[in-house]
């Protein structure tokens, strides 16, 4: 027998009835880079989506009051990193507001078009944007994948919560 939702507790739509919503729902974690004017730039994503397979193509949304939105903006390549579930450290650092994100502890390197590219990552390909499309205070990119490697051990970070966790058997 299934539970039958109590319709009386239902609420109006509202930015925490959005967030309350998706807490619920597990997403797997990524960090987007891209090269900006004045230094490299990155921001955790959990609404990373794989769009279409011919063309290659993925997707993510980012706030436009986010720090990195004005250098993905403007960037013509983003770098896709899928974390494991041993850098939810990794993840905090580019979840938090005002932190170097790039300094020590991070490593990474400048790969190809100039994207930065994260050490130690499950999987990270080097995306060339081909869209920005508006979606209230957030904008929706579309990113054809150029090349990458994901060879990376480990298993995925998940985002679950409020909380960075690991996969349970």
């Amino acid at each position: 027998m299934t539970a039958t939702p109590d319709l009386g507790t239902a609420r109006l739509a509202s930015p925490d009835l959005l967030r309350s919503t998706f807490r619920r729902h597990a997403a797997g974690v990524a960090v987007i880079t891209a090269r900006g004017a004045s230094g490299p730039v990155g921001f955790t994503a959990t609404s990373l989506a794989s769009v279409s397979a011919d063309p290659p193509l993925v997707s993510f949304g980012i706030g436009t009051g986010a720090s990195s939105w004005p250098a993905v903006a403007e960037a013509g390549h983003v770098g896709v990193h899928i974390l494991g579930e041993h850098q939810s450290e990794l993840a905090a650092t580019f979840a938090r507001s005002g932190a170097d994100r790039f300094g020590a502890p991070t490593v990474w390197r400048e790969g190809p078009e100039g994207v930065p590219v994260l050490d130690g990552v499950l999987a990270w390909p080097v995306c060339r944007i081909v869209g920005r499309v508006p979606a209230g205070d957030h904008r929706i990119v579309l990113a054809e994948v150029v090349l990458g490697d994901p060879s990376g051990a480990g298993r995925p970070l998940l985002y679950h919560q409020g909380r960075f966790n690991g996969l349970r058997d």
